[in-house]
């Protein structure tokens, strides 16, 4: 398997421009009209309007509603929600309640939120995208679910993604499920939304919901975020908690946010991260996460120093020229830019690749096991599959799960050396050697190439992203709208240190001010 295609598999302060119609006058509006105008507008403001009184949750979460029936499931037909909330506006009604009493949990209380379909939350399936699992009802709320509730979100539904958080095949279609079909990108509607956090990338792109929660494990956050004009935030692992999420890779796996502003990414963070003892990487994080809003500052470039990953470039000129856009922003703005070479660079792919399908087998064997799915292991998964691949295998096969059925358990000696491998040459060798011997703040790199035709046919035709190093090596990296091409979003893509996911948020935040790159979708059909 090629780099390439291995790394799509894997795949408070004022917020910047994000202006929203005013809501309605007094008069009330037909029946089928939204209350509130939501389209662009930030869960921040949104937040600041239930403030002083001008907004409840539950006519911003009707307005969604309508929003999602309007876009979602007709017009444009993004196809990128793949199950509502039944009780959604009845928890807005409780929440309501709750401030008018004098109770509010935070900057979260009453704010509408999609969560990508591989998290668990009581009240919707829980299928990673495949009708194997459409039987699949949790009995608990995720951990990051669970604290997203006590800080007073409304779970507005959840989003479709590439099956199986694309691992089922090596030519897979990203965005595409068996049980959801085929989500479109809203700027250019026959354009991929990337895999494998599609749906939310798409979703919140076309304002949805206020936020949306997507996963990782190699540029499913940061991938669809960038193609999609979003912010994406890949916290390190065991930041946001992995318990009651369908798994790839124990040792890359994260959620995180996927949102229009950098300051609502910061919101939501604060809300979901925290220290889940369940997790292995939890306790590590003790003392780690903080309220990550109050490293919003315009002002936070001013003397920093980054690494430009030219090795993630050349591979199109308009991105190039994006990037080179982006250095300037970011100098003008006081920072310093020097060039780098990573030795290591891309040589962990293969042993990360040797890691992912064990883990795979052994961490989604735990899953299907406690779960309420009929099947309880990969490899009745294949099989299910294999009896109905006229209705789950259309496109494309199940190469990946078998490849992962064929491995033995995590005490084997090749997992344990390539586990070693992989951390050591995008970790320590790689990334963390490169921010040390050049005494740099962050590493910045494009996030992502362009958008391009889905095919499901041909699979995806990924040219070249610069994500890769920081997903394996399990440390932060954030992507933030840096322009476009012919319409297409790009995003700059920054990686630190472990736990630095308050001082990236800070540089991406006085960036976005900058730079104000961002531009509401067109849902064009196609480019001319």
């Amino acid at each position: 398997m090629t780099v390439r295609r291995l790394a799509l598999v894997l795949a408070l302060v004022s917020p910047v421009a994000c202006t929203a119609a005013p809501e309605q006058a007094a008069t009330p509006a037909p029946a089928a009209a939204p209350a509130v105008d939501v389209a662009e507008l930030s869960a921040f403001e949104a937040r600041n309007r239930m403030d002083v009184g001008t907004l409840t949750a539950r006519a911003l979460t009707e307005a969604y509603l309508a929003r999602i029936a309007g876009i979602d499931k007709a017009g444009p037909t993004l196809n990128s929600v793949i199950e509502l909330n039944p009780i959604a506006l009845a928890d807005a009604d409780r929440l309501d309640a709750e401030r008018k009493a004098g109770k509010v949990r935070g900057p979260m209380h009453g704010i509408p939120v999609l969560l990508k379909d591989n998290i668990d939350a009581v009240g919707m399936t829980n299928s990673a995208g495949s009708l194997a699992l459409a039987d699949n009802k949790p009995a608990a709320d995720a951990f990051l679910v669970a604290r997203l509730r006590e800080a007073g979100a409304v779970i507005l539904g959840k989003t479709n993604l590439s099956e199986w958080a694309n691992f089922r095949s090596t030519r897979s279609t990203s965005g595409w499920s068996s049980r959801g079909g085929q989500t479109k990108n809203p700027y250019v509607l026959d354009r991929n939304p990337c895999g494998s956090s599609a749906g939310t990338g798409t979703s919140i792109a076309a304002s949805l919901a206020a936020v949306g929660v997507g996963t990782e494990t190699d540029g499913s956050i940061l991938c669809p975020a960038s193609v999609a004009g979003l912010v994406g935030l890949k916290p390190t692992v065991g930041v946001v908690s992995r318990s009651g999420i369908i798994p790839i890779s124990i040792s890359q796996d994260t959620a995180g946010p996927m949102t229009r502003t950098v300051a609502d990414a910061a919101m939501l963070l604060t809300a979901m991260a925290g220290v889940d003892a369940k997790d292995p990487a939890g306790p590590a994080a003790a003392g780690q996460t903080s309220d990550y809003l109050k490293a919003l500052d315009a002002n936070a470039l001013t003397g920093k120093r980054f690494g430009v990953l030219r090795q993630a470039m050349g591979y199109h000129p308009d991105v190039d020229a994006a990037m080179t856009r982006a250095i300037a922003t970011l100098t003008a703005a006081g920072a310093t830019a020097v060039d780098v070479q990573v030795p290591t660079y891309n040589r962990w792919s293969t042993p990360e690749f040797e890691v992912l399908l064990y883990e795979f087998k052994d961490g989604l064997n735990a899953y299907l096991a406690s779960s309420t799915s009929a099947n309880k292991s990969l490899e009745a998964l294949i099989a299910w599959n294999t009896t109905n691949a006229e209705k789950a295998m259309p496109f494309f096969g199940q190469e990946l799960f078998e490849q992962a059925q064929a491995k033995g358990p995590l005490t084997d000696a090749a997992y344990l050396r390539a586990k070693a491998a992989a951390k050591q040459l995008a970790g320590r060798d790689g990334l963390l050697a490169t921010l040390d011997g050049h005494k740099l703040d962050a590493l910045i790199a494009p996030s992502m190439a362009p958008a391009w035709p889905t095919d499901h046919v041909l699979g995806d035709h990924f040219v070249g992203a610069g994500y890769g190093m920081a997903a394996v090596a399990g440390t932060p990296s954030l992507t933030v709208p840096m322009g476009d091409v012919r319409g297409l979003p790009l995003g700059l893509a920054f990686m630190g240190r472990a736990y630095s996911e308050a001082a990236l948020l800070g540089y991406g935040y006085a960036f976005e001010q900058k730079a104000r790159a961002r531009k509401a979708p067109t849902y064009k059909p196609t480019l001319e």
